[in-house]
């Protein structure tokens, strides 16, 4: 028998949490429930989830501190909990690394449905890949830099880059059609899919991560095409 996938919930509204935890139970999923985010980050290494589902207004350590200190050790999924509906608050938990950002109050089947989708894009992906010279499978391959969709594998500079799938799924979409610019909607249709609840300013978040792991290069760069969309421009 399959081993159930494991989920931490952190939520400090007790009714909120317990009801969660039943949806899931129901959908044969293992919970965690803790109310903190000090806790939270206590039993984390311990319980080992696959995901993540993190309320923003916490006592003491808030959600969007929990998420920061789980990215610099873990690239777990994290689904943000908030009764925060303002842009604002989305584009930080996005730009702080979580992969999904829920409003309260959810519906029990949707709340379903976007832990399953985030958990078919993370177990998609294997390890990462030690830098090789002889690639295999889907690639594009530039001075420096080489991203394999078939493994989920980029390599910079000669060290392997870890890499959210969403972020490594956009960097080969455009490095792909070098020179081409594609507007924000047609990244979010192509890579997210016409299911995706969000707007355009994920796509601006997932480019603003890619900068900081990914620099500019004599031969190439990730280039921002004013009012329009983004391009992988190879220069000449």
């Amino acid at each position: 028998m399959a081993e159930k996938q494991r989920v931490l919930i952190v939520d400090d509204d007790a009714n909120i949490a317990e009801l969660i935890s039943l949806y899931l139970m129901k959908e044969c999923y293992e919970t965690k429930i803790v109310y903190d985010g000090e806790e939270a980050l206590h039993v984390f290494s311990d319980f080992k989830p696959n995901i993540v589902l993190l309320d923003l207004m916490l006592p003491g350590i808030d959600g969007y501190q929990v998420c920061r200190e789980l990215r610099a050790s873990s690239q777990v999924p994290i689904i943000m909990l908030s009764a925060k509906g303002e842009i604002f608050d989305k584009v930080l938990g996005l730009e702080l690394g979580a992969d999904d950002y829920m409003m309260k109050p959810f519906d029990s089947k949707e709340l379903v449905a976007r832990v399953k989708a985030v958990l078919r894009r993370y177990q998609a992906v294997p390890a990462p890949a030690a830098p090789q010279t002889e690639q295999k499978g889907d690639y594009v391959e530039y001075p420096d830099l080489i991203v394999n969709l078939t493994n989920y594998s980029v390599i910079y500079m000669g060290h392997s880059i870890e890499m959210p799938p969403k972020e490594l799924e956009l960097l080969y979409f455009l490095a792909s059609s070098p020179n081409q610019v594609f507007t924000r909607e047609q990244l979010l249709d192509h890579i997210w899919g016409y299911e995706y609840i969000g707007d355009t300013r994920t796509v601006d978040v997932h480019i603003k991560r890619l900068r900081e792991k990914i620099k500019d290069h004599d031969s190439w760069a990730l280039t921002t095409v004013w009012g329009i969309g983004y391009k992988f421009e190879v220069k000449r």
